[in-house]
């Protein structure tokens, strides 16, 4: 059973949004996405997004897109991340999603895949280019899996397709901050509470937002209306500059964000 439906539960119960940081596995080393884990679990993280580095991460900007190609070519591969998660399954119970491309699954074998990745520990599964319709067959696989299917809903999304597509999110709905590819961004896009509104009015399942989340500032205005808030390039930059450590403080700093009420 996926561990996402109880967790936002429990924030909601909780009143607070969920705290989703996104890391590249085997940035900048194995090593360093093992302790990362573990300082997130420690700060209070919720969910965890765990990367599967892919050499034409097509939605992701520059940091990310930087931090797939340090991992690809450190010698992270699928097989490293399933180890990776195993192994901080082995002792932590937060939940965790795999963020990827269709290309490392469909290489691999779906249902592969799907049964290495439940045996692991992930509880969701974020397919980028996995539009809703464009394979039925396909998503039916998915979305009988253990692993929940979570789905993404873009600025530019008709407002009758985000409902259907949020009709068919499992475990949450991940609405993208604004259109183009992923980074921090120096302010919200000023509809953009209002638009989480509505799809939150629609979903039947919690909405989590991200793209260009960067700021505690940020989390907080995104955390009083969303259900979870997801923060990556941000916290690969703090990575980057400062290693685990100013990765961790980054992270404690939004958590304390979305405490606040």
């Amino acid at each position: 059973m996926s561990r996402l439906g109880p967790l936002f539960r429990s924030t909601r119960d909780a009143g607070r949004a969920a705290f989703i940081p996104y890391l590249t596995v085997g940035f900048p080393s194995l090593e360093a996405t093992r302790e990362l884990l573990e300082g997130l679990a420690d700060a209070g993280a919720d969910v965890i997004e765990l990367g599967i580095p892919f050499s034409d991460p097509m939605a992701d900007g520059p940091t990310i897109q930087w931090t797939s190609q340090v991992a690809l070519d450190g010698g992270t591969r699928t097989d490293d991340v399933f180890r990776v998660l195993e192994d901080f399954r082995s002792r932590h119970h937060v939940p965790v999603v795999l963020f990827t491309y269709l290309n490392a699954p469909w290489a691999r074998g779906m249902e592969t895949f799907l049964a290495e990745a439940s045996e692991a520990g992930a509880d969701g599964l974020l397919l980028t280019d996995l539009p809703l319709g464009s394979d039925p067959a396909l998503e039916a696989l998915l979305e009988s899996s253990p692993v929940d299917l979570v789905r993404l809903v873009a600025p530019t999304t008709p407002p009758g397709r985000a409902r259907e597509i949020a009709g068919r999110s499992q475990g949450f709905v991940y609405y993208v901050s604004r259109t183009g590819v992923t980074g921090a961004a120096a302010a919200l896009p000023p509809s953009l509470v209002d638009e989480i509104e509505g799809l939150k009015a629609a979903a039947a399942v919690p909405v989590a937002v991200g793209f260009g989340v960067s700021t505690p500032d940020q989390a907080r205005i995104l955390g009083a209306v969303a259900d979870g808030v997801v923060v990556g390039s941000a916290l690969m930059d703090a990575l980057r500059r400062g290693g685990v450590e100013d990765a961790v403080l980054l992270a404690r700093d939004l958590v304390g964000a979305l405490s606040e009420r």
